[in-house]
């Protein structure tokens, strides 16, 4: 009833938006006739997603300004990404910017991404997810929900931070680390004779100061960010997970755009993705050195010792999971 009700206030909230939004239209005495497209995203506008859909936006608008209208909701102001998703499959939304791992509840193909060690570095994973044979098939998986993913946007390397040095696996033994909630997690961890600690990621940081949690697993910009670099000064560059954030449009939305509609939308959805990923990268590069500054040590290790102790995690993943095999080898073909 809870989760109704929230739903309920949330539509209420994108209705009134609209009427604001048009009652300023008409007080300027126009009268539009332009089609409005409701992005939305939890992320803020500072953070690459909100770049690159801002280029999807500005881009759509200068092809067919006179046909549609983008507006964006950043910070979550439409709601979680929950709230969000079934909006999109309501039709109350056209467009979600979402974590890969939030639509593992409409499809199983996106629990690929939690395999450790599935791909040799982020530049294979990005060869594989600029296979549009591959992408093909991860957008396609919703479709039946009436969720079509559009574009992808890079969210970095999970590597292992903690107040002590991690330079090996044993290093991890006997270490509470926390994770998301997902079944792949908590098997990686426990692969490392570690214990997963499943816990929100806005309490990580009193987590770590006060030996709630030993270690936490993401990319550089929670050391900064997140200001996690404060309470764990070395982050070892173990590369265990490489995960993807997704772009997902509702199928009835795309269904009514024309031929010609449809090919500027994707060369838009395209465009997102690539300014997405380059403003990704230069935050990270910008992340690094201010945890640096902060007292952060950046350890390399020899990921291959980490990566053999999660090839039995990985084999009993795709066992439990076979609908995954035939992705798996696709990405092993392409990265290969």
């Amino acid at each position: 009833m809870k989760k109704k009700n929230k739903i309920t206030a949330i539509l209420l909230c994108i209705t009134l938006m609209m009427v604001i939004a048009g009652c300023s239209a008409s007080a300027n005495g126009e009268i539009s006739s332009k089609r409005i497209i409701s992005v939305a995203t939890v992320q803020p506008e500072s953070h690459a997603i909100y770049l690159g859909l801002k280029a999807f936006k500005d881009y759509v608008e200068e092809e067919m300004g006179d046909k549609f209208e983008i507006r964006l909701f950043t910070n979550g102001v439409i709601g979680g990404n929950s709230e969000a998703l079934e909006l999109l499959q309501m039709g109350s939304l056209d467009l979600v910017a979402t974590s890969g791992s939030n639509l593992e509840a409409f499809a199983n193909e996106y629990k690929i991404f939690g395999l450790p060690y599935l791909f040799n570095d982020e530049a294979s994973f990005r060869k594989v997810m600029n296979d549009e044979e591959f992408t093909d098939v991860i957008y396609n998986s919703t479709a039946d929900k009436g969720i079509q993913g559009v574009a992808w946007f890079s969210n970095g390397v999970n590597n292992f931070y903690a107040s002590k040095k991690i330079e090996t696996p044993e290093d991890l033994k006997g270490l509470k680390i926390r994770v998301q909630s997902s079944e792949a997690n908590v098997k990686l961890v426990q692969g490392f004779d570690a214990a997963a600690v499943v816990m929100a990621y806005g309490e990580v940081y009193t987590a770590l100061q006060n030996g709630v949690i030993d270690a936490g697993t993401n990319p550089e910009m929670a050391l900064v960010d997140m200001k996690h670099g404060e309470v764990a000064k070395y982050y070892s560059r173990t590369e265990h997970q490489i995960f993807t954030d997704m772009l997902v449009a509702n199928t009835d939305f795309l269904d009514s755009l024309t031929v010609e509609e449809r090919q500027i939308f994707q060369e838009g959805f395209k465009l997102s993705s690539q300014v997405s990923n380059e403003a990704w990268d230069k935050r990270i590069s910008e992340v690094t050195k201010e945890a640096t500054e902060m007292g952060v040590e950046f350890i390399t290790v020899d990921k291959q010792l980490f990566e053999e102790m999660q090839k039995p995690v990985k084999e009993a993943l795709l066992v439990s999971n076979p609908e995954l095999q035939a992705l798996y080898e696709k990405i092993q073909q392409i990265q290969n």
